[in-house]
């Protein structure tokens, strides 16, 4: 749905780290990733680290958050998020959705805050997830963890490039995380970064994500660190990809409008996402099928386009209904659960050729002319 989009540019970047003797981690090339990543968000610092889930990991550890404290977030989002705040101990509060983004419900948040804060709960952190591309209401949200005198750490995993009201995802919040997995808008094979204003917060990552090494010859720990830097290797990648991601947005915004074209005159069928495409990064691009309205179900849809080898997934399972959470505390309106049931993502890559769009649009046509 979302393979790599590499070629002879990356290919040169990469070639070029190796020459310069630069193999292990950190490295110049790791260096100048943070410091582009970071000037493209409008950020003081980026840690470029192992992964998304590093960031998550590392911001709620930077934060305090621990063993007995509650960390409030969207259950619509994939496990890397509830399973980072399981890492430190805490328990994960999920919060539903807005039916039309699928991101956090404002107000529904405010609700479970209130009940929490009622109930004498010890809530540490509020992580916001912006889905498939699309940043959650930050205006909101930031204002609500506020009232109650709670940082947010936002997970902007899946919408680097995106903004909200003009202002770039990976930038609100205490601190910000990105992800540059294989299946991103733009890929550093694996790795991510957290993004912040706060020097101490990056000077503890840092601290954390090199083992905690105190300054000494001897390697000397006072206490718990990982291993989760990035390699400059794999920042030379990022760094190669940077430079085109803002043409790798324009493709997959071009992809979408082929889907809303297809779809156009297709009742009970809309592109998921709400309004704003404007401030999307069109990382992928899904449906949601009203089978009352349309006659056929999200998943006949994904049937025919596997018979043609064409990938397609439902949206994310929601967190609180997953089994690994399952008795996890949750403040629900059924919207995730609707959208779980009734949406359907379909291959969005930037690196698709004309002729394998025309695959996938010639398949949806002919499903949608069975069953009309």
């Amino acid at each position: 749905m979302s393979s790599p989009d590499v070629g002879d540019l990356e290919q040169k970047y990469v070639l070029a780290a190796m020459n310069s003797g630069w193999i292990a981690p950190l490295g110049p090339d790791v260096d100048g990733f943070e410091q582009d990543v970071a000037a493209r968000v409008g950020v003081e610092f980026a840690i470029a680290l192992s992964s998304g889930t590093a960031a998550l990991h590392l911001g709620l550890l930077g934060m305090g958050v621990g063993p007995g404290d509650v960390v409030v977030t969207s259950t619509m989002t994939f496990a890397a998020t509830a399973n980072a705040i399981v890492y430190t101990g805490a328990t994960p509060y999920f919060v539903d959705s807005e039916l039309a983004t699928g991101n956090m419900d404002p107000e529904l948040l405010r609700e479970a805050l209130t009940d929490l804060k009622t109930a004498g709960a010890r809530v540490k952190a509020v992580v916001p997830v912006d889905l498939l591309g699309k940043a959650v209401n930050y205006t909101e949200i930031l204002n609500i963890a506020e009232e109650f005198g709670l940082p947010v750490l936002a997970d902007a995993a899946e919408s680097f490039g995106a903004t909200h009201r003009g202002t770039a995802a990976g930038s609100f919040g205490i601190a910000s995380i990105i992800s540059f997995n294989g299946n991103k808008i733009m890929t550093t094979s694996g790795g991510g970064m957290l993004l912040t204003n706060d020097a101490d917060l990056a000077s503890r990552t840092r601290y954390l994500a090199t083992q905690a090494r105190q300054p000494s010859v001897h390697y000397e720990h006072t206490e718990i660190g990982y291993n989760y830097r990035m390699s400059n290797l794999l920042a030379a990648l990022g760094r190669a990809q940077l430079t085109r991601l803002d043409a790798m947005i324009a493709r997959r915004r071009a992809l979408r409008d082929v889907y809303r074209e297809l779809f156009s005159a297709v009742e009970g069928v809309e592109i998921f996402g709400g309004e704003g495409d404007s401030e999307d990064n069109f990382w992928l691009t899904s449906i949601v099928v009203d089978q009352d309205v349309a006659g056929w179900h999200a998943s006949e849809l994904g049937a025919a386009l596997g018979e043609e080898n064409i990938e397609s997934r439902p949206l994310w399972k929601p967190m609180h209904l997953q089994p690994v959470f399952a008795g996890a505390p949750a403040s629900v309106n059924g919207n995730s659960e609707r959208l779980f049931e009734n949406g359907i993502t379909l291959p969005s890559g930037s690196v698709l050729e004309v002729t394998q769009i025309d695959r996938i649009t010639a398949t949806i046509g002919k499903f949608l002319g069975k069953v009309s």
